[in-house]
């Protein structure tokens, strides 16, 4: 059995990860859609990125499917899809899962929400 160290190590090696930085650059790039998998209580105590679409992990490849009935228009291939979750694991394994539906314009934030933050980088109160 694999640990789910080694699937996110897995993960890592295949998907394109941005710094927090050269995320930042894209925010206000027209195509280009951030997708906040962090879960509603960690937005809430945490705060978000300006303008992300809130895609709960266990939601996302529902959500990108056109041909499921929970599908989000807002991340529709055309779009470029910049994930983030607080770490940066669960946004690499849902990169690469992404890649195996045939996406191809999609990345991860390389430390998460965690790293955007750090940087000093804009960031919206959670919601309520």
């Amino acid at each position: 059995m694999k640990s789910a160290r080694e699937l996110v190590d897995e993960a890592l090696a295949q998907v394109s990860t941005l710094s927090p930085l050269q995320a930042h650059d894209l925010l206000d790039q027209p195509g280009a859609v951030f997708v906040d998998l962090r879960e509603g209580a960690e937005q809430r105590s945490e705060g978000r990125i300006p303008g992300a679409v809130h895609a709960p992990r266990g939601l996302l490849e529902f959500y990108v499917d056109p041909t499921s009935l929970w599908y989000q228009p807002a991340l529709a291939p055309q779009h470029r899809l910049v994930l983030f979750c607080a770490a940066g694991w669960r946004s690499a394994l849902a990169v690469k899962s992404l890649q195996d539906m045939g996406r191809a314009k999609v990345c991860h934030i390389g430390g998460g929400f965690t790293a955007w933050k750090a940087e000093g980088l804009a960031i919206s109160p959670g919601r309520e």
